[in-house]
């Protein structure tokens, strides 16, 4: 039986100069790639709905709570978290790469559905680092930005892993906030450098398909104290 080829429908560069992201389909699976990395695939939804579903559960029951979730990638994190915060909250998407906000308006339309539409979603383009200056400015900042605290796409995205970022998200957030950091691997350089910055750490490991399974993923859950 014959296996549908990926097409490439448009490759876009990551600013700075630091490579160039490509948007595949095959039938109606979509695929994110770097290179020849996969960042995210259209079928893979489990673990950036956790994102979302464990940054809620942490901070649940605020009013008028405000998200900060760094990379749109193909919506899974946004999507998750309008399903389960009020409608009073507030939440704001950084992306670096103004193509792939497009590539959620146009050939990915189906996967977004409605949510870039929604009244408490505001989307930044840009650098995530940008929103992370000033003082409680968070209940929850959520980031799925490359493939972890090990920059892939960017060597920059390290800069946001160090202790001095995490120093600067620690004050953005509100007493009591959470950040919340995915990966598609572990590392206990990273752990270390959390609680270095001040953060109260647990770690969670979930599967890529959710309960049908797949890779695992890791989040840190990283507190702030009151």
């Amino acid at each position: 039986m014959a296996v549908n080829p990926w097409t490439l429908l448009d490759t876009a560069s990551v600013p700075g100069g630091e490579g160039d992201l490509r948007l595949m389909q095959r039938g109606s699976e979509f695929s994110i790639m770097a290179g020849t990395t996969s960042l995210m695939n259209s079928r893979m939804s489990g673990s950036e709905e956790a994102l979302a579903s464990l940054s809620w559960q942490a901070i649940a029951g605020r009013a008028r709570p405000h998200m900060l979730i760094g990379g749109l990638g193909m919506g899974f994190t946004l999507r998750a978290a309008l399903d389960i915060l009020p409608a009073d909250a507030r939440i704001t998407v950084a992306e670096l790469v103004p193509a792939v906000v497009e590539w959620a308006r146009g050939p990915m339309a189906d996967v977004f559905g409605t949510c870039l539409s929604d009244p408490r979603v505001t989307i930044r383009l840009g650098d995530v680092g940008t929103a992370l200056v000033g003082e409680n400015l968070y209940d929850a900042i959520l980031l799925d930005v490359d493939n972890g605290p090990e920059g892939l796409t960017r060597d920059s995205n390290q800069q946001l892993y160090s202790v001095k970022s995490l120093r600067r998200t620690l004050t953005s957030l509100r007493p009591d906030g959470v950040l919340a950091v995915w990966s598609s691997h572990t590392s206990a350089p990273f752990t270390k450098r959390l609680t270095m910055a001040g953060f109260a750490v647990r770690e969670e490991k979930v599967r890529a398909r959710g309960k049908k399974g797949g890779e695992r993923h890791h989040i840190w859950l990283a507190k702030k104290a009151k």
